[in-house]
């Protein structure tokens, strides 16, 4: 979908101008969700004076949701991309769990997945939505399977273990527990949760 002005046509006044739009409209539908940000709203937390200039780069609402989803998954996935690339070892699962469950106690405990939070507004109305989501977490879930499969490659997992099976296990838990940790406003469910599917793929550790 045309989401306005692309990035390859602006000047770097107005990539700024639309990377500041997509941050403020992304914050906003994080804390208040879609339906309860409007676009009045978008234009003052970006310091944007007139409509005009948002339609410049959006052509609609959608559009700009459209642009929200890709920068939270590049904030989301982007932050834990490091991690995710070499996630072939028990060490490097008990990382990647400690960098989230960090970040989240960085945050104030407060705050959920989002990923999820779109997921769960959009996938039942907005069907590409839906769709663009679901390829996010397919992303996801293949990064944690990669590793995974390293490690079955390698002979540190039996040859029955599953990576497919484990990696969707795995972010579902992630999934679940980021949602706890917002419930609740502490780290424990996420972190347990965590470490439960760990000591799960643990079952598979080749001796």
């Amino acid at each position: 979908m045309s989401t306005g002005a692309t990035s390859g046509r602006l000047t770097p006044k107005g990539q700024a101008t639309r990377d500041r739009i997509v941050a403020a409209a992304a914050g906003l539908m994080f804390e208040g969700g879609v339906a309860g940000t409007s676009t009045e709203n978008v234009l003052k937390a970006a310091r944007v004076a007139s409509p005009s200039q948002l339609y410049h780069y959006f052509s609609d609402k959608r559009a700009l949701v459209q642009a929200v989803i890709e920068h939270q998954t590049e904030s989301v996935l982007g932050f834990q991309r490091p991690l995710l690339s070499r996630l072939d070892s028990f060490e490097a699962l008990e990382a990647w769990r400690d960098a989230i469950v960090g970040a989240q106690l960085a945050r104030g405990h407060h705050s959920g997945c989002p990923i999820g939070s779109l997921s769960a507004e959009l996938s039942d109305r907005d069907p590409r939505a839906r769709t663009e989501l679901a390829a996010v977490y397919g992303k996801w879930e293949e990064a944690i399977r990669r590793g995974l499969e390293a490690m079955r490659d390698r002979g540190e997992l039996t040859e029955d273990a599953d990576p497919g099976y484990l990696a969707l296990a795995l972010l579902t838990a992630l999934q679940g527990g980021l949602l706890m940790n917002q419930a609740r406003q502490d780290t424990v469910a996420l972190e347990t949760v965590l470490t439960a599917m760990i000591e799960r793929v643990r079952r598979h550790a080749a001796t």
